[in-house]
């Protein structure tokens, strides 16, 4: 009788204390001057930083179209009904909603579009298809926040991706101020893995997918990340873009301005890189939140 070789966890995480790794992986996976949409100096700050930022990835006629294309699917009763919508326990408001290039043919298409899809594989060395993709709606006055994480934490621990070749892009579709919760990273903080304490609670989706609790970091760790790395605080008009490193430790503050910040939120992994049984869960959470389809975008 034999028995499977255990597998390697490179970034254990969700045990009975915190932990830090060093980070394992490239950050950026393509070699020195392969072609694409980034610069080698925007590759050079990524692989530092852990970002990129793009001051106009779309035009002002294309956020409007897809302004409206989010506002349609949020004020949809089915899709509001659907488990792939997250709704605010205060306000009842859509805060989220999961798989947005499924239940959007314009969104659909804002995936494949090779100024978006295009830096992902260059970031990444090799095709991708979407681990993730949602629209986030933060109407003003009282939406929440998100709390500081990892997702590489979370989607290594309850997804199962065995590696740091994952990418994020976040864009605005209103603008994106200084006072209205906008997105916080700390720079540099991708080159350490910070794994959490405590056990995966079943079903932890349905819970964290509205306020965070398992895989959140300590306040000691975060303070120490922060003192170590700073914040850095996002702006831009509508239209503009931000990369980051799955690894990247960042979260946002609550609106209470009257200004609204929605945006489209994408997850790019590679191919070589296809997610297995999770690291610290019992089950993989839902496909709409964690794709099984490893079919690359074309």
């Amino acid at each position: 009788m034999t028995t499977a070789p255990a597998r390697t966890d490179l970034y254990p995480t969700r045990g009975p204390q915190e932990l830090t790794t060093p980070r394992r992986d490239p950050v950026v996976w393509s070699p020195p001057g392969t072609p694409g949409p980034i610069e080698t100096s925007g590759l050079t700050a990524f692989e530092r930083d852990g970002f990129l930022t793009v001051d106009q990835l779309i035009g002002e006629d294309e956020v409007a179209v897809y302004r409206a294309e989010l506002d349609r699917l949020v004020n949809d009763p089915e899709i509001r009904a659907d488990e792939r919508s997250i709704i605010e326990p205060t306000s009842q408001d859509v805060r989220s909603v999961f798989e947005v290039h499924k239940l959007s043919e314009l969104f659909e298409a804002l995936v494949r579009d090779e100024r978006v899809v295009g830096r992902a594989r260059q970031i990444l060395g090799s095709d991708v298809y979407v681990h993730q993709s949602r629209i986030n709606v933060k109407p003003g006055f009282g939406a929440s926040g998100f709390y500081w994480h990892s997702d590489f934490e979370t989607w290594h621990a309850e997804d199962g991706l065995p590696n740091m070749r994952t990418v994020s892009v976040s864009i605005a579709l209103t603008e994106n101020l200084d006072t209205n919760g906008g997105l916080m990273i700390m720079p540099g903080s991708h080159r350490t893995f910070l794994g959490c304490a405590g056990e995966t609670p079943k079903d932890n989706y349905k819970k964290s997918l509205q306020m965070q609790d398992a895989g959140t970091p300590s306040d000691e760790a975060l303070t120490a990340f922060a003192d170590e790395h700073g914040i850095r605080l996002f702006t831009g008009r509508a239209g503009s873009a931000t990369w980051f490193d799955c690894n990247c430790m960042h979260g946002s503050g609550d609106n209470i301005t009257p200004y609204p910040r929605s945006n489209v939120f994408i997850v790019f992994n590679s191919v070589e890189n296809a997610a297995v049984e999770p690291f610290a869960a019992p089950v993989p959470r839902p496909e709409f939140i964690g794709a099984r389809d490893f079919t690359p975008v074309r």
